[in-house]
């Protein structure tokens, strides 16, 4: 396995963010190692997903900094920190309904490698992308689905088609937002299994919101609780689990979609 580097890959510095006078994130510090799966747990309203806007360039903060790689990126939007190699998924399915599955994803790879448009009237003459494209839907469980259209895919197929859609970019951190969300009991299974083999390749930093604690404790290295905005715990899931505060604030009180 490899060796966790002492240095954080992303993090955060007293990152807060006010609405008006709702302090939704407050003040918090989070240091992701690379190559971890951390997941952000916590009660709904908690701030988790409003975390992962700030790191992902979707809002601003209040105060406070994001860092990558020591780098202050704090001024950067949504796109430039992509194009540094973050990549972010939705509650929400994020996805081209009216092309087929492997269109979806040859998209992706089109966008990664700077063909643009020519290169979309002319992908026939590219075999490498097409079967670069394949390669990932079979790591998604999707390769049977290939020539199906995405707006007919269950919306489970879909969340791994959005997934799919994120390899394909080749980011460096995969911030994954609920990816069960909405998905029937049978199909989380499936999903479990695709971010387990992604965590075994070591190439990826993972950073996972997700309310199905069962998953949470399978995947994560480490875990980091959210409470009214405020990070109140952080450590392996067997500490976060014997946590009196974390049993308290959330493992304890029920846990709602946020």
């Amino acid at each position: 396995m490899n060796e966790k580097k002492a240095d954080p890959i992303i993090e955060t510095k007293d990152m807060t963010i006010r609405f008006g006078g709702h302090v939704a994130v407050d003040h918090v510090n989070l240091r992701i190692e690379p190559f971890v799966l951390k997941s952000i747990i916590g009660p709904n309203g908690a701030g988790k997903t409003t975390l992962f806007n700030l790191m992902t360039g979707q809002y601003r903060p209040t105060e406070g900094n994001v860092f990558l790689k020591g780098k202050d990126i704090t001024r950067l939007n949504a796109v430039e920190r992509t194009r540094l190699g973050l990549g972010r998924s939705f509650q929400l399915t994020n996805i081209f309904p009216l092309l087929t599955v492997i269109e979806n994803v040859r998209v992706a790879i089109q966008s990664r490698k700077g063909f643009g448009l020519n290169f979309w009237r002319n992908y026939l003459h590219f075999s490498e992308v097409e079967d670069e494209a394949y390669s990932i839907l079979q790591d998604v469980l999707l390769e049977e689905k290939w020539a199906v259209l995405a707006s007919a895919l269950t919306h489970g197929e879909q969340r791994k088609l959005e997934i799919a859609i994120l390899l394909a970019l080749e980011p460096e951190i995969l911030f994954l937002d609920e990816p069960t969300a909405g998905m029937g009991q049978e199909e989380v299974p499936a999903i479990l299994e695709i971010l387990q083999k992604i965590k075994e390749t070591e190439s990826r930093t993972m950073l996972l919101v997700e309310h199905k604690m069962d998953m949470i404790m399978t995947l994560s290295d480490t875990i980091a609780v959210l409470q009214e905005g405020r990070l109140i715990a952080d450590g392996d899931p067997v500490k976060i689990s014997e946590s009196d505060a974390v049993q308290c604030a959330y493992l304890g009180g029920g846990a709602k979609r946020e």
